[in-house]
């Protein structure tokens, strides 16, 4: 089975000695994508205090921001929305954040024209920059190059 990196140019850049995905086989899976925007620190839906602590997250913001950054990772390593099988959402706040989370997830993976992949949501106690939301995600890519 050859496995292949891909790193993608729109996506945020990655926190740690990683790439955006990798390829074995027939699948790709994506490592954590969070909400950041590509070439800065910015993060979507984040607010911050003078010392760097949140003092208020939008999560529909960063839900949006992690779903396009998923988008653009599959895009670069050429796969299509539409290929995704699985997709495994941590959120920091459960009880906070699930209802808003939940009804931006199904404009981007339920009903018609969607991929509607299985899905895993689990509350975490921290992500390690200052997010609510973080997506992994595989897909499959058969017969594809």
């Amino acid at each position: 089975m050859s496995v292949q990196s891909h790193s993608s140019d729109r996506a945020p850049e990655p926190v740690g000695a990683y790439p955006h995905a990798k390829r074995a086989g027939d699948f790709l899976y994506l490592s954590g994508v969070g909400p950041r925007s590509r070439g800065s620190s910015d993060i979507p839906g984040v607010t911050l205090d003078a010392e760097g602590q949140v003092i208020a997250v939008d999560i529909e913001a960063q839900c949006r921001s992690c779903f396009e950054n998923v988008r653009a990772v599959l895009e670069d390593a050429g796969a299509q929305w539409n290929d995704l099988v699985d997709v495994l959402v941590f959120l920091v706040d459960m009880e906070r954040d699930f209802e808003t989370y939940n009804r931006v997830y199904a404009e981007f993976f339920a009903g018609e024209g969607n991929p509607n992949p299985t899905r895993t949501t689990i509350e975490i106690n921290c992500l390690p920059t200052p997010i609510a939301v973080e997506v992994k995600a595989v897909a499959w890519v058969g017969g594809r190059g």
